[in-house]
């Protein structure tokens, strides 16, 4: 089953369809350029995928996609 490690240890599952833990992100700018009947593969591909540690709730961002390396956001103490 594939799987990313967050920066605390924890492994976040990648495996699940539809995943709970992931979050799919699109722009303002983005999701003003459809209109009318939009094909969901589509929309798809314009989103950024998002993961959420369960264990110590940073957010693991892919601005580039899956194939290169997330960018972590950490919840302010």
């Amino acid at each position: 089953m594939p799987k990313e490690l967050c920066k605390c240890g924890q492994f976040i599952d990648l495996g699940a369809i539809p995943n709970p833990g992931e979050w799919l992100l699109i722009s303002d700018v983005e999701y003003d350029r459809y209109t009318g009947t939009v094909d969901a593969e589509t929309l798809y591909t314009d989103m950024k995928s998002m993961l959420l540690c369960p264990h110590c709730g940073r957010l693991l961002v892919y601005w580039q996609g899956f194939g290169s390396e997330y960018t972590t956001y950490r919840p302010e103490e």
